[in-house]
């Protein structure tokens, strides 16, 4: 069992920035492909960008290509989701979640086995 903790949400303005982290509690060795989602109010969650455990590729929605950043330390454990140039819409609960290898199928919710449980991120205009 893995349980993954966001943090680095909060209230901004748009056209600032944020960066997001998420780290699984506890011990864990093994190197698991990442993807971060959201949910607006309202709204089916939905994805926003994934990379592979080797941080070999990521992948990026069209919404917030060019805009949003996703990375990783493995040494740290840790995967962040930088999100500059933020709009009104980028605002939802922003989920981290893991699975062991998500081939072609990085952009499917179920596809992932872990999830943490949501930071807020709110854009005001």
């Amino acid at each position: 069992q893995v349980h993954l903790v966001e943090s680095g949400g909060g209230l901004v303005q748009a056209g600032d920035s944020l960066r997001l982290s998420c780290a699984p509690s506890g011990r864990t060795t093994i190197a698991y492909d990442m993807g971060w989602f959201r949910q607006a109010p309202g709204k089916e969650r939905e994805f926003v960008a994934a990379i592979r455990w080797n941080a070999g590729m990521t992948y990026y929605a069209d919404s917030v290509k060019g805009r949003f950043t996703i990375s990783r330390d493995n040494a740290k454990k840790t995967v962040y989701l930088q999100m500059n140039s933020l709009k009104p819409e980028d605002t939802a609960v922003y989920y981290c979640a893991a699975d062991y290898r998500f081939g072609d199928r990085y952009d499917h919710i179920d596809e992932y086995d872990y999830w943490g449980q949501g930071t807020q991120v709110t854009v005001s205009s």
